[in-house]
């Protein structure tokens, strides 16, 4: 197996359940066959919510020495009075800090993936974050304009990927344009080669509207815009079929005839990912030059604190990273 470097995690908002997953994760280190990895936040929000051994790093390559008898931590301490489900300011402020160092600290090549726990959008804002959320935050610091960076949602026998994400239902018919389409398929077909290692992917689009539009009887979307587009990039040499009716697309003998699915809006994804993936889907970014994973839940700020938090997510978000990163190193080494 290729050495890769370790994984940064930020820990996200200090006061949801990344500090708890993160610590349950390290715990299940080696039954989940875990690469090292190292926190990067308040080591106070950890030690909030688990008794477990910590250690203080200044290095990555620190972290990878300790991460056998502790969970090694580049400390920042900005998170200000840190209570389980009660988010402040200071902690918004420090869950952007920790993202900023685990994206930076993965840029300059000390770790081979960013892996980042949840954050409240909602505090971020009020602190003059501007972007939708972390994965164009990340785009941009990696100079990835937004429109280029694809979300990907993974679980052990789904990937989907929504042209359209955070807007309202009613503005998805005029936001999913041609160019869109084109550029996050293109995306998703060189990430599905670069990280997964699959050399021909095979993709399916699902159409916007009920029966992909009954051959215009209930729309035209599918006719005007996204069959157009399948045979542009069928002409291109990427294996893409549909458009195809949603309601038809995720039972399992469909799945198994692709790689991954190209959905148009943001419930049409993750409704069946959650509901086949609940604790193992992925938050994956693709089209960025570095690795870019995270668990695909929120900060769950309900049960912060009360050790109820499940850690399979952010499992699934390290191991897939970790293979991520090793695959990414073999095609170097080739």
């Amino acid at each position: 197996m290729t050495q890769v470097l370790p994984l940064a995690v930020a820990l996200g908002e200090p006061t949801g359940i990344g500090p708890e997953i993160v610590a349950k994760a390290w715990e299940e280190r080696n039954t989940a066959g875990l690469l090292p990895f190292c926190a990067m936040g308040d080591m106070r929000a950890i030690k909030n919510v688990w008794n477990g051994p910590l250690q203080c790093v200044d290095t990555l390559s620190g972290a990878v020495d300790v991460f056998a008898h502790a969970l090694p931590v580049l400390h920042i301490d900005s998170a200000g009075d840190i209570r389980p489900g009660h988010p402040t300011l200071e902690g918004a402020r420090c869950a952007l800090n920790s993202l900023e160092m685990a994206v930076g600290l993965t840029r300059s090549g000390a770790a081979s993936a960013v892996v980042t726990c949840p954050i409240s959008k909602k505090w971020l804002y009020q602190i003059g974050f501007t972007h939708p959320g972390q994965t164009e935050f990340v785009a941009e610091r990696c100079g990835i304009a937004a429109n280029n960076a694809v979300m990907m949602l993974a679980g052990p026998t789904l990937r989907v990927v929504p042209i359209t994400t955070h807007i309202p239902l009613k503005d998805v018919p005029d936001a999913i344009s041609p160019e869109l389409i084109m550029s996050k398929v293109r995306v998703t077909t060189k990430a599905l080669k670069r990280d997964f290692g699959i050399e021909s992917p095979r993709l399916v689009m699902a159409g916007l509207n009920p029966h992909a539009g009954e051959c215009g009887a209930l729309g035209l979307e599918e006719a005007e815009i996204v069959a157009p587009v399948i045979a542009q990039l069928r002409a291109e040499g990427i294996d893409i079929t549909g458009p195809h009716p949603a309601d038809a697309l995720f039972h399992a003998r469909m799945r198994a005839g692709y790689d991954a699915a190209i959905c148009l809006y943001h419930d049409q994804a993750l409704i069946p990912l959650k509901t086949l993936h609940f604790d193992e889907g992925v938050n994956m970014t693709l089209g960025l030059p570095i690795i870019r994973t995270s668990p695909d839940h929120g900060t769950a700020f309900d049960i912060a604190g009360k050790d109820m938090a499940h850690p399979g997510a952010m499992i699934a978000a390290l191991k897939l990273a970790e293979r991520a990163a090793q695959t990414r190193a073999l095609a170097i080494d080739a």
